[in-house]
């Protein structure tokens, strides 16, 4: 059994990061927003520092690239932005950073630029994809009646790759939503993350 720990959407809350640490996983994927504006990483790379060789980070929209790369090289975490691997009868994929937002954080993309990193997913099967922005006009990105902030090329390649499980996080009103489209299971997982196990 692989057990993964997925979480999202810390923004520097320290004492929630530090009891998801205690949780005995294989893997912790920690999908985006660590902390607000890239500041604070350090504190938080403490409290994941002892897993350190299980732990997978994504850049939400609140981290660079850069700054991610910066952490994972210091504290010995893996970058999993873009990045994929293959445990437990299953691969794991990665892709960080959301659709533009309306407040220029450091960590957007086009949905073309979306669209095509994704698109390197597209031939493995089965897949547990986590990304840090959930698909466009579900329940998880839902801010509220009749307003949604996910994204289009993420909602287009659940429709076309139909991944076993799909994690984001981002959108905090919907933080423990799960839905199901077509064969994909999906949950926005936000600070309280969810244990899969496999």
């Amino acid at each position: 059994m692989t057990r993964a720990l997925i979480f999202s959407d810390l923004h520097n809350d320290v004492r929630a990061l530090e009891n998801l640490m205690r949780v005995d996983a294989d893997y912790y994927f920690a999908a985006g927003d660590l902390v607000n504006w890239g500041r604070g990483l350090d504190a938080m790379g403490k409290a994941m520092e002892h897993r350190a060789d299980k732990v997978y980070v994504l850049p939400g929209n609140h981290e660079s690239e850069a700054d991610i790369a910066a952490l994972c090289r210091k504290f010995g975490f893996t970058n999993f932005h873009g990045q994929r691997f293959e445990a437990g009868g299953v691969h794991w994929g990665g892709l960080g950073h959301s659709s533009p937002t309306p407040f220029d954080t450091p960590g957007e993309y086009t949905e073309e630029e979306l669209a095509a990193r994704l698109g390197t997913f597209d031939d493995f099967s089965p897949l547990v994809m986590i990304c840090h922005s959930p698909p466009l006009n579900t329940a998880l990105d839902r801010i509220h009646d009749g307003l949604h902030a996910g994204s289009r090329s993420i909602a287009e390649f659940i429709e076309r790759v139909q991944p076993r499980y799909f994690f984001c996080g981002h959108i905090h009103e919907a933080e423990g939503t799960v839905v199901q489209i077509g064969k994909t299971r999906a949950m926005n997982v936000g600070k309280k993350g969810y244990l899969l196990e496999i």
